[in-house]
């Protein structure tokens, strides 16, 4: 059978309910057009100028007893026919402007011949549905993240001053470790729309990845002026302790961890590493090797701290995996894979508050990335 007899079934099933559908609207445009009477009283539509003559007739009843003057009663009736006159006009226009049942007949069925028509003309009822993936609108929305950094960057580059432009690129350069591109954007955010906790916080960040996550000299002001501006800020508090304990500025420290966890519900996702680093803090950085020494057990630490750094390498962990396995190349006395360790710990916890205890046996180890 030929492909186009496959497809006529349902090309005619198109085209009637496409003159279906045209009827129905049609016959409702009709409708709607037709005049008809609705809740209108006989002694109203056989007399439209009643209610005039009845005013008219108050009018001379009120000048008769005297309640108007004849000056009132003049401008009343002259007020009374310029009403009467709008009423006659108004009605007048009404009725020429209506259209006969006949000529919207031929209007409606016009239009319908008119559309269908011009769609057997130019439309394909046999066409199957475009996908929704290949059509305009979504593949507009289907843009990579390098397409968009590249069109945000160039409508910067003509309007420097555009502070929402910054905005939105300053998380993004951070995300992707462009520091440099971020540290430019969140110093062009404050400049431009002032300084907040959340901003300075973020430049204090860049400026913390640059260096290794030492948050000294620029970075620990932005952050203490954060903390400062605005007293629930988290992220600043968090910043701050974790560097006071790293550089080993304990009594400090320890003051500090308590102000971030005075701030906690009890269900954050920071709560653990802050409790962690008050401990450390609270403790004068010293944090026991928990290892034994024994030559029996020497093969089996040794078969357990290779396991670790193997499965770490390959899948990742967490941060106390991560302090676990430094903390007993520190103790084996090979500070070899204690540093590559720490370097990879650090590359996937940039963030200094979550390296707490990481950071201070890094700091005793004289492990490098550390500010002693």
């Amino acid at each position: 059978m030929p492909q186009a007899d496959v497809k006529r079934p349902g090309s005619m099933l198109f085209w009637f309910i496409a003159i279906a559908v045209t009827a129905i609207a049609c016959a409702a445009l009709y409708y709607a057009a037709a005049g008809r009477m609705v809740n209108a009283s006989g002694p109203e539509l056989g007399d439209s100028n009643s209610h005039f003559r009845l005013v008219l007739a108050g009018i001379d009843a009120d000048l008769a007893n005297g309640t108007l003057g004849e000056p009132e009663a003049v401008a009343a009736k002259g007020e009374l026919a310029r009403e009467l006159l709008r009423h006659q006009g108004e009605a007048t226009a009404s009725s020429k402007n209506e259209l006969g049942r006949g000529a919207i007949l031929a209007c409606a069925a016009a239009i319908a011949m008119i559309s269908l028509l011009t769609y057997a003309m130019l439309g394909s009822p046999g066409l199957p549905g475009q996908p929704l993936a290949g059509r305009a609108e979504v593949a507009a929305r289907d843009i990579d993240l390098d397409t968009a950094v590249s069109r945000i960057e160039q409508q910067l580059a003509s309007n420097p001053n555009d502070l929402r432009g910054w905005t939105v690129i300053a998380p993004v350069y951070l995300q992707t470790a462009r520091y440099a591109e971020a540290e430019h954007a969140y110093r062009r955010i404050i400049a431009l729309g002032g300084a907040t906790a959340q901003t300075q916080t973020s430049l204090a960040e860049t400026l913390m990845l640059q260096a290794d996550g030492a948050a000294a000299g620029e970075a620990m002001t932005l952050l203490q002026s954060a903390a400062a501006s605005d007293p629930g800020h988290v992220l600043s508090r968090l910043y701050i302790a974790a560097e006071l304990t790293r550089t080993a500025r304990y009594d400090e420290a320890v003051a500090a961890w308590d102000a971030v966890l005075a701030l906690s519900k009890g269900n954050e996702s920071w709560l653990a590493a802050a409790r962690e680093g008050r401990a450390v803090a609270d403790n004068r950085g010293v944090v026991p090797a928990g290892a034994a020494t024994g030559a029996a057990t020497a093969d089996a630490i040794s078969q357990m701290v290779s396991g670790l750094a193997t499965r770490l390498a390959a899948e990742g962990g967490t941060i106390e995996e991560w302090t676990q396995l430094v903390r007993a190349y520190v103790v084996m006395g090979d500070l070899a894979k204690a540093q590559t360790a720490y370097d990879d710990a650090r590359a996937a916890y940039p963030r200094a508050f979550e390296r707490g205890e990481l950071d201070t046996i890094a700091l005793d180890a004289g492990l490098q990335g550390t500010t002693p």
